[in-house]
């Protein structure tokens, strides 16, 4: 078994910004900081999903339309040593967002609606090496946040929130047994709390409203524990568990708390996000990767802002080395769980079914 394996454990990483519990999607990974020596990376993926239902009897029998859209993910990282036991790294990803926009004109009781939920995170993390096998690492993560929604069937409802900025933490620890490859990381991300100036606007007799509130926002936090191990010579076994605290999260503006007696944007449960992969070294130059997800249906009803419920995915990428230089290219589709929505009495309102997401990225490394 030899430990000189090229970059397969992240192969997938630039196709894997599906994260269908929540509005989970890049999943806060911290692997840049195993990196060996100077190295600096690069991502881009192009997120494509099929999200649509159809409303129950009493409401039509109307389908929906896609009423997700399709989204880039970006991210960026670069690593290097202080000395033989301190590395630090700076980690640029988008942890969280939305794009929801139901198509008009359809009939259906949600048309209309959209939501919009950006996010921007700096990470700058330490990592103390003990000895040969096991180290620690913390640091600190700004994450900046904005996001707006409009619910035509609320009176004409719309909101908007000015962009916010916030600190967290992150800490963990690895052990690794270099000989065999072999690495489990445990990391903690912390939430991070906001209070985000919010502009509310309704539909009343006398016209268009709006009131300016304040609303608490708090993304959540989650655990990681990554795992990888040599299983022959040039081969590769990883995965991961991923729980993340959606019981938590909330998105409850003033005034359309007030005129409907529930959130914008709830969860009840929390998401558990599993992982597991195998990659290959061919040669030289070439490595490939394979890679299966899964995360659990909760059951009960779905947010009609995120119809969806658990998730089953498959991946494959390739990575080809030149020198100093890695080139990853990677594909991902994802088998979106079915859901039901409630809307006022209506439970269920609409049955979202048979619905997908296609990924594809690219990843860009190199060592200095």
């Amino acid at each position: 078994m030899t430990a000189r394996l090229p970059a397969i454990i992240a192969a997938l990483g630039c196709a894997g910004a599906v994260q269908a519990g929540g509005i989970d999607r890049s999943g806060q990974s911290i692997a840049a900081l195993f990196e060996q020596g100077r190295h600096v990376e690069f991502s881009l993926g192009s997120v494509s999903p099929e999200t649509s239902g159809t409303s129950v009897a009493a409401l039509g029998s109307v389908n929906s339309g896609n009423m997700a859209e399709d989204y880039l993910q970006f991210g960026a990282a670069y690593k290097a040593d202080i000395n033989s036991q301190l590395s630090y790294a700076i980690i640029y990803d988008q942890p969280f967002g939305a794009d929801v926009a139901y198509p008009t004109g359809t009939g259906y009781y949600a048309a209309g609606s959209r939501a919009e939920f950006e996010s921007h995170a700096v990470t700058g993390l330490l990592n103390y090496r003990i000895n040969e096998n096991f180290s620690v690492h913390g640091g600190l993560r700004v994450q900046s946040v904005k996001a707006s929604a409009a619910v035509p069937v609320v009176n004409g409802y719309t909101v908007t929130g000015d962009s916010e900025v916030g600190v967290g933490y992150v800490a963990g620890m690895a052990y690794e047994m270099p000989e065999i490859a072999l690495r489990v990381a445990l990391t903690y991300n912390s939430s991070i709390d906001y209070d985000v100036a919010t502009s509310e606007t309704f539909l009343t007799p006398g016209g268009f409203a709006t009131v300016n509130t304040t609303t608490s926002v708090e993304t959540p936090q989650s655990v990681n524990l990554a795992f990888q191990t040599g299983v022959a010579e040039d081969t590769l076994l990883f995965g991961g568990i991923r729980w993340t605290d959606y019981s938590a999260f909330t998105i409850a503006p003033a005034g359309y708390t007030n005129a409907t007696g529930a959130p914008l944007l709830s969860y009840d449960d929390d998401v558990f996000t599993y992982s597991l992969g195998l990659g290959r070294r061919l040669t030289d130059q070439w490595s490939i990767a394979a890679t299966v997800g899964y995360e659990k249906s909760q059951g009960g009803f779905a947010a009609n802002l995120g119809p969806t419920d658990g998730n089953t995915s498959v991946g494959l990428a390739a990575t080809y080395s030149m020198d100093a230089m890695t080139i990853t290219t990677g594909v991902r589709y994802v088998d979106i769980g079915d859901a039901q929505t409630q809307f006022g009495p209506f439970a269920p309102a609409a049955n979202f079914t048979d619905n997908k997401a296609v990924a594809i990225g690219v990843k860009v490394a190199y060592k200095f």
